[in-house]
């Protein structure tokens, strides 16, 4: 195979695609193994699959946003903007693991297209990054159009799904890591039985906690001298007393109890808690470790809950880092453990939304090429079921985003 020698600019604004000659030969290479053929047969009948389990959870997400409105408000309080896989945009993203581990993610995901692409003699044109402006958003592997439609359905899915599979594969890679370095793991500062509350994770401006002195670190111990222990007895307590006035006492960062009095407004804001504030409730070191490592079998999708929101579960994140140590990292563990996680999440997320029924999308791509073909030259509603099944997903996708909206 000819190899280009030049690097070209597709500028469509605020889009740069560079498109290069770099990574062709290895693709070459590779595809000649007999691991990349192997690779290619058995991605063949994956997107199915990989689609199914995406509809799963965003159906399941919708159901739950639906029925429950203590999760539209969660998710309504942490904005929209969440469900985006950019660093920065997104609040729960950190800037650096996310971009590092985003572009890793999507040069994995295009080699895997590209490798496959080559094992069925499929030309690759050339690779490149997609630039937004100039912040690199993207990677890409060029295969001809032309070159793709000479391959046969079953030769087509598997370059298709190879993008999402190879994200998938090193997904759970990173999450095996994970769990390995979390089973090395003791517990360095064991729980104080004389510190319980919820603590609080950040504070709103302008709102009643930020007027109390309420801080991020500061744990919430009563409420009109009840006990507090958990985020639903905090709760409870604030909206059985709207419109009067209470006394809240809580801990400092230096430990010191602090009780002041408070008016609380007669009716909670839609979309915004009474105090203003996120909590978490306090951790028990030991039994947070036990049940993250046993959530592999007892309840898999809390592995996708990110450590910067869920601080109080995880036993990597900022809140609960310092209360373990590990034997092999020493107190370089949380950082090597984030990374992973981000690897680990970013990859699943993107090979799953790849999977989806949308036009321009690699489960799109291949469910519209065989429903083109098996519906050519059918009349009436037949004639446009991919462009319904596309539409149909996008409808579904966006559900997910906009009913904490519709439903206060």
């Amino acid at each position: 195979m000819q190899q280009q020698s030049k690097i070209k600019f597709d500028v469509k604004l605020p889009l740069i695609l560079i498109h290069t000659p770099y990574g062709i030969k290895f693709f070459d290479r590779i595809a000649k193994t007999s691991a990349a053929k192997f690779y290619a047969r058995f991605t063949t009948y994956l997107m199915p699959i990989i689609t199914a389990v995406a509809l799963f959870l965003i159906i399941g997400g919708i159901v739950v946003l639906f029925s429950n409105s203590i999760a539209r408000e969660g998710v309504r309080g942490i904005g929209p903007q969440s469900n985006l896989l950019i660093p920065g945009l997104n609040p729960y993203l950190p800037i650096a693991d996310g971009w590092i581990a985003l572009i890793i993610t999507i040069i994995i995901h295009e080699a895997g297209h590209g490798v496959v692409a080559r094992v069925y003699g499929a030309k690759v044109e050339s690779t490149g990054i997609v630039l937004l402006l100039i912040l690199p958003i993207g990677a890409f592997v060029n295969i001809e159009r032309d070159e793709m439609e000479k391959l046969s359905i079953k030769q087509k899915s598997s370059v298709m799904t190879a993008g999402p599979m190879s994200n998938i594969i090193l997904a759970f890679v990173s999450l095996l890591c994970i769990f390995i370095i979390t089973s090395t793991l003791t517990v360095a500062q064991p729980s104080n039985p004389n510190v319980f509350g919820v603590s609080i994770t950040s504070v709103g401006s302008k709102t009643l906690a930020e007027s109390l002195g309420l801080v991020k670190g500061s744990i919430i111990q009563q409420i009109q001298n009840k006990n507090i222990k958990t985020t639903n007895e905090l709760n409870g307590n604030l909206s059985a007393n709207l419109g009067n006035m209470i006394s809240i006492s809580w801990l400092n960062d230096k430990g010191e109890k602090i009780t002041k009095q408070t008016t609380l407004p007669k009716e909670r804001t839609p979309g915004k808690g009474i105090l203003g504030v996120t909590i978490i409730e306090i951790s028990d070191p030991k039994k947070v470790l036990n049940t993250y490592d046993s959530l592999f079998t007892t309840n898999p999708l809390a592995l996708l809950a990110p450590p910067t929101i869920a601080q109080g579960s995880v036993p990597f994140s900022s809140m609960m880092q310092d209360k373990y140590s590990s034997p092999i990292l020493g107190s370089y563990f949380p950082v090597v453990e984030n990374f992973l996680f981000w690897i680990w999440f970013i990859n699943f997320n993107v090979a799953i939304f790849n999977a989806l029924p949308i036009g321009p999308l690699d489960g799109g791509q291949l469910y519209n090429t065989i429903i083109d073909k098996k519906t050519e030259g059918k009349k009436g509603i037949l004639r446009h079921a991919s462009k319904i099944l596309t539409y149909g997903t996008i409808i579904v996708v966006a559900l997910a985003f906009v009913v904490p909206w519709l439903l206060r």
